[in-house]
């Protein structure tokens, strides 16, 4: 059995990040993500890295945590969508629940909202709707002509909800694979109903994977989605194992009976340590990667159009 597998980093050093990243990629997983925390105390920042490691090691994908606390979406849309670019949309975005950002703060159309469930569904749709909002099909680059772009194709999302107001476009094309992956990895906090409306991927944690498959089949219902558009990935700490194969086999027989779609593996230990666990278990487990894209190595289809 085998399925898709992203590797969870947390840096706190460049040349380890490094070194774990290059034995994700030569072991076939289809990615990294990138924590904003490590332990107890705060990480690298995860966009910093994730460009290093993209300059560094190159062709695997990359998923970055960013909360809503502090980081404005229009903002975080162009950033991510940039370093999509830059990847050849091998890029994607963990966004976590949390507060508000100075910016939105001041144009908020409701200042006491304050759910964090109902703000990340919001700035999740805002996310979506911008990555959409300039269409690759608008670069025309006529010379004779002297146009560069259609801008009939290009529209402003003019978003106003209880936590946001943006009008947008970005200023940028729209990725090669549609839009950057969205993952979620609070789905018992977010509410399954939420997760279910818009994200590609939910990240549960092992203790909390027992029925998670059957929560989001139903939170399904009535959103226009199939449970094929979601990628589910359980989330277990691993450490270098003795035996591999009997490992892999265990995590492969969870996998199999909880109804999830592939793994987030923790590895846990020194650089050394995390290296060897990766080199040990990601080949027993993971499926080759066949498209260049993040969407691609993840088993996700390209998005058909802006989530309104």
């Amino acid at each position: 059995m085998s399925f898709p597998i992203l590797i969870d980093i947390a840096v706190r050093d460049l040349p380890g990040a490094v070194a774990i990243a290059a034995a994700a990629r030569s072991s076939g997983a289809a990615g990294v993500r990138v924590h904003d925390t490590a332990g107890d105390g705060p990480a690298l920042d995860p966009s910093v890295v994730a460009s290093y490691l993209a300059g560094t090691i190159g062709d695997i994908g990359y998923l970055v945590d960013a909360p809503t606390t502090g980081n404005a979406p229009y903002n975080a849309a162009r950033r991510i969508l940039s370093f999509d670019r830059a990847t050849a949309g091998r890029a994607g975005v963990v966004l976590r629940p949390g507060a508000d950002d100075e910016v939105s703060r001041a144009t908020t159309p409701d200042p006491a909202a304050s759910d964090p469930a109902r703000r990340w569904a919001e700035y999740a749709i805002v996310l979506t709707r911008l990555w959409e909002s300039f269409p690759r099909a608008a670069l025309i680059a006529d010379q004779e002509r002297a146009l560069v772009v259609d801008r009939a194709l290009i529209s402003a999302i003019d978003h106003e909800g209880a936590y946001y107001r943006v009008a947008g476009p970005l200023d940028g094309p729209s990725s090669v694979q549609g839009r950057p992956v969205l993952a979620a990895a609070e789905p018992h906090e977010l509410g399954w109903d939420v997760v279910a409306h818009i994200a590609d991927v939910v990240v549960v944690d092992r203790d909390r994977a027992a029925g998670a498959n059957a929560a989001l089949t139903a939170a399904l219902a009535g959103t226009g989605r199939q449970r094929s558009e979601i990628v589910l990935l359980g989330r277990a700490r691993v450490a270098a194992p003795a035996d591999p194969r009997a490992v892999a086999d265990e995590l492969a027989a969870w996998v199999a009976a909880d109804g999830l779609d592939g793994l987030s593996l923790a590895p846990v230990g020194d650089t050394i340590e995390i290296v060897a666990a990766i080199e040990a278990l990601t080949p027993l487990l993971a499926t080759p990667v066949t498209g260049p894209t993040l969407r691609e190595a993840l088993g996700l289809r390209t998005p058909a159009g802006a989530l309104r």
